[in-house]
Order: C-alpha cells, then structure tokens, then sequence
C-alpha cells in the first residue's frame, strides 16, 4: 500500500513538473505552478492549446483579485515576461518555455480595444507568426490556466505577469 501511494505521488510529482517546466537555458523562465484565481466568472471557452490557429485575438479587461487586468475576448488572462525586453520587438520566450507558455496571436492592422490605453502592436513571434503586444510588451497565454478568469501563470518563476490595461505589469 505504500509502495503505490508512493508511486501516485511520483508521478502526479512528474506531471506537475512536465507542465510547468520551462528550460533556464538561453533566458527561459523555470516554472512553477501558481494558484490565484480570477473573480471573473468562468465560460465555456476553452484554455489555449498547443497549436491554436494563429487567428488575431480581441483583448479586453476584467476585474480580478489582481486588479483589473487584460484577458482577450474569451476571458482568458494575457502575461507578459519579464526576460522580455520591453519594446525590443523580439520574444525571448523559445523551446520548452514557448510549449508552457502560448504566444498571443497578433495581426498586422490592430484595431482598437476597448478598455485598453496602452499600445496594442504586433511583433514577429519565435515561430514567425504575428504575436500580439501590449506597450511593447510581446503577450502569451499560460497553459495552467484551463478556463477563463484564472491567473495561475502570474509569477511563475518571478518572471511572468499579468498586465493593467496600460500595459503595465502588475505584481512585477
């Protein structure tokens, strides 16, 4: 009996583990699963996925625990990562931390959101598909977070974010 609690407990450790890993090499983010809980109430939108079309996304605001924050137009939460250079217009976020960490689709004509004042752009991503930006700040979904209103990527690793409608990060 304890060998098998043993073994349980191994390989809910590994998965934890698989999903939330994210290389230190070449300025990835070592992650951890986070645990706050956004007061927006949930949809039936479904979380990002590996390989979600490369369509461009409508952002809005929601009010959360954290604040009021940008989600796109499912309600599900936008971060930005702090290894990324603000404005660079490159994304640093490349191999395994790019599987965890899902970049936001963008389009070369950005139309304007409401409730958001900062600037909306686009960069080319890792993968050479558009990638959505806010104040310079390249965007991506968090895999862990399974259902609209949840902010379980912010401070994964103390490097990612979620933003203000300003762009800004909050809790950086």
């Amino acid at each position: 009996m304890k060998w098998k609690l043993g073994v349980g407990i191994a390989i809910a450790s590994i998965a934890v583990l698989g999903l939330s890993a994210c290389s230190a090499e070449k300025g990835n983010d070592e992650s951890a699963v986070g645990g706050l809980v956004a007061n927006t109430p949930a949809t039936s939108a479904p979380a990002p996925t590996a390989g979600t079309t490369n369509a461009a996304v409508t952002l809005g605001t929601a009010v959360t625990s954290l604040g009021t924050i940008v989600v796109d137009g499912k309600g599900l939460t936008v971060y930005e990562y702090g290894s990324d250079v603000q404005g660079s217009g490159a994304s640093t976020c490349t191999g395994q931390c790019a599987r965890n960490w899902l970049a936001v689709p963008g389009a070369k004509s950005e139309p304007a959101f409401p409730g958001i004042t900062g600037q909306v752009g686009m960069i080319t991503g890792v993968d050479g598909t558009p990638q959505m930006t806010l104040n310079g700040w390249p965007l991506y979904y968090y895999v862990g977070d399974t259902a609209p209103g949840q902010t379980s990527g912010q401070s994964v690793g103390d490097a990612w974010w979620v933003l203000s409608p300003a762009g800004d990060p909050i809790g950086n």
